[in-house]
């Protein structure tokens, strides 16, 4: 808002500024919807830029990578169905639990042996969930979790490979499985002369030495979807490492997703200013 009121009041370039408040970016997919609704329709532009605050980079500094710079987020939801019975006699039942063991393990050797080496990925189960009694074999067990990869090829291998490793060792133990794969967001994936932009951007206004290359993260970012469409580029501004709240750091950690997140308001005024140079830089009047 900052940047927007500046530049309403000095229109020191030669275009139009659009600028997105963008909802529900957090699961909700925000940026598909606006483009559902007819965002790049309705206000036609060039280029997209996002920006976003990254705790545990020095306060004030910047950093942007050309390619990839955040992975996609994918969930899975495997329901293995199999046969109760008394944990005493197992041989009685179909035991989901035990199944649900082995396929954890099998899938981890789509990581280790499947994909290649120099591809990244993470393939994590963060949640089972089975039984209410110690001294039952319950029907059924849950498996969740999420995947996350750089590339859609990756993901397409991991997907049909946990797909048959489900199905198939479900069947080995004569079980049964209902398994679901949700692709959320692609990768968020930069262009080369838009972050070289907003590199040069970054060295005009804090310097060099404050300009860093992004080191790629697992973590998602639903801006991907807007890069789908339009060349740009996604980039962060540090946040420090919680030194700017009152109390220091007896909150505990203020890393992203955490209760003892805080945003430093210090960076207000140079977050501001970065989005009114990108602007005239990218609308420099002829």
């Amino acid at each position: 808002m900052a940047a927007a009121r500046y530049m309403a009041l000095q229109r020191n370039f030669d275009g139009t500024v659009y600028l997105i408040f963008q909802p529900a970016e957090e699961g909700g997919g925000g940026a598909q919807a606006m483009m559902k609704d007819g965002l790049f329709e309705h206000f036609p532009m060039d280029a997209v830029f996002g920006m976003h605050n990254w705790p545990g980079l020095p306060e004030g500094d910047f950093a942007v990578c050309e390619g990839p710079c955040m992975a996609s987020s994918n969930e899975f939801r495997i329901n293995i169905r199999g046969k109760g019975a008394h944990a005493a006699l197992p041989h009685n039942g179909i035991d989901p639990v035990l199944i649900a063991c082995q396929m954890v393990q099998a899938f981890q050797s789509i990581i280790t042996r499947n994909k290649k080496p120099v591809d990244a990925a993470v393939l994590s189960v963060t949640m089972i969930h089975a039984g209410e009694a110690t001294n039952v074999i319950p029907d059924t067990c849950m498996v969740q979790g999420t995947v996350r990869t750089f590339t859609l090829e990756v993901l397409d291998l991991i997907e049909a490979r946990m797909r048959q490793i489900a199905e198939h060792t479900v069947a080995a133990f004569g079980a049964e499985c209902d398994f679901e794969f949700h692709r959320n967001y692609p990768p968020t994936i930069n262009h080369a002369n838009e972050a070289r932009f907003v590199r040069q951007v970054m060295q005009e206004v804090v310097g060099e030495a404050r300009t860093h290359v992004f080191e790629p993260t697992m973590g998602a970012e639903d801006f991907s979807y807007f890069l789908l469409e339009k060349r740009g580029a996604y980039f962060v501004i540090g946040n420090g490492d919680g030194d700017h709240r009152a109390t220091g750091h007896g909150l505990g950690p203020c890393t992203l997703h955490n209760p003892n997140y805080d945003f430093n308001d210090s960076l207000l005024p140079l977050g501001a200013t970065f989005w009114v140079r990108l602007a005239e830089t990218w609308l420099k009047p002829i």
